[in-house]
């Protein structure tokens, strides 16, 4: 046998060149759950956090479940308890029961409460918090108040009833959140943001017609397409009783940075935002914006990311409910292989965007 096909059936040259061997280097806990590896030498098997000796490559293997590695003759290793959940799964159950608690509240619940919930201090309570769901206790509490306060005004039959059915005991209260949530008042958000001024103006790009839409509160829709009518109507039938205002030339100057982005994504773009949605969409959607411009993340990754490792069906529906192109990156989402799927504004768009902050 030569040397190059003896370095093929090595198990070291194998174990190296598995990516899921620099994981287990790096100790990873990210990783954990989503592989396991064996140690032929000692019996055991392991997270790949696991913070024991380094084991030489050519006596590990690696197993997708615990199942696989027990049958296969391993134990659990004694430190870092692969047959255990793990301090991440331990986190993102618990904060998981306190964001139910949070949502069936009457009042928003204190920092305290939630610590002692919890069984921890509040400083390590709001990072722990912050880390699984990308917002804070509060902001969390805050957007899931503003989904209900939405519904709420859909389905109640006066203002009052849906300050009640919201959670607010008060609807001095309710009208001073409710407007910051909206971004406009009760009763114009129920009557289909009627007397909500909405300047906008449409421009010109490589990749075709965008239309940029500005509330008092920021930009509220960035619109791509062939059709300068067709993205109007669009934008009417997001805000379908607002009054729209074609935008001045100090107005004009903001599409011009938008298209300039598009173009040259190098210049980058950090503009005031008015994002309204549910408290899952909005931590799917604040995970996209710290996507660097060039790089790509699967919709397993930000599902994790967000601590929601399951909800990847849901984070592809949120990257699908966006209506800020661009500034809220979905087109930096692919699938776990590397493909591009389905995108708003369509995948050629997609495509080429991603392209042009490849090369930038």
């Amino acid at each position: 046998m030569n040397s190059m096909a003896m370095m093929k059936k090595s198990p070291t040259t194998n174990t190296g060149y598995d990516p899921r061997w620099a994981v287990v280097l790096a100790r990873d806990p990210r990783a954990d759950g989503t592989f396991y590896y064996s140690v032929r030498t000692t019996g055991v098997y392991c997270r790949p956090s696991c913070p024991s000796r380094r084991a030489r490559p050519e006596n590990v293997g690696f197993h997708a479940t615990r199942a696989e590695a027990e049958r296969a003759g391993f134990r659990p290793c004694r430190r870092c308890r692969p047959d255990r959940p793990s301090l991440n799964e331990q986190h993102t159950s618990m904060v998981a029961q306190l964001c139910r608690f949070i949502e069936s509240a009457e009042e928003i619940p204190g920092l305290e409460l939630l610590a002692r919930k919890a069984g921890l201090s509040p400083w390590h309570f709001h990072r722990v918090f912050k880390a699984v769901t990308g917002l804070t206790p509060k902001a969390y509490a805050a957007a899931h108040r503003a989904r209900r306060t939405r519904e709420q005004l859909r389905r109640s039959g006066t203002v009052t009833a849906a300050a009640f059915n919201a959670g607010f005991n008060s609807s001095g209260r309710f009208y001073e959140t409710a407007g910051r949530v909206l971004g406009m008042t009760p009763t114009s958000y129920r009557a289909g943001g009627a007397n909500i001024a909405i300047q906008f103006a449409i421009g010109q790009c490589s990749i075709g017609s965008i239309l940029v839409a500005q509330s008092a509160r920021g930009v509220c829709a960035i619109l791509l397409g062939d059709d300068p009518e067709t993205l109007v109507r669009n934008l009417q039938d997001q805000f379908p009783r607002a009054t729209l205002i074609g935008g001045d030339r100090k107005f004009e100057k903001l599409v011009a940075r938008v298209v300039g982005f598009v173009e040259q994504p190098a210049l980058g773009l950090d503009l005031p935002l008015d994002i309204r949605g549910t408290a899952f969409q909005q931590r799917v959607w604040q995970a996209l914006r710290k996507i660097p411009a060039g790089a790509t993340r699967s919709y397993a990754d930000i599902a994790k990311s967000i601590g929601a490792p399951k909800s990847v069906r849901a984070v592809a529906q949120a990257c699908a409910a966006n209506t800020i192109a661009v500034a809220v990156p979905c087109h930096r989402v692919v699938r776990s292989d590397g493909a591009l799927s389905g995108y708003r504004w369509g995948v050629e768009r997609k495509r080429a965007l991603l392209q042009r902050e490849a090369r930038a």
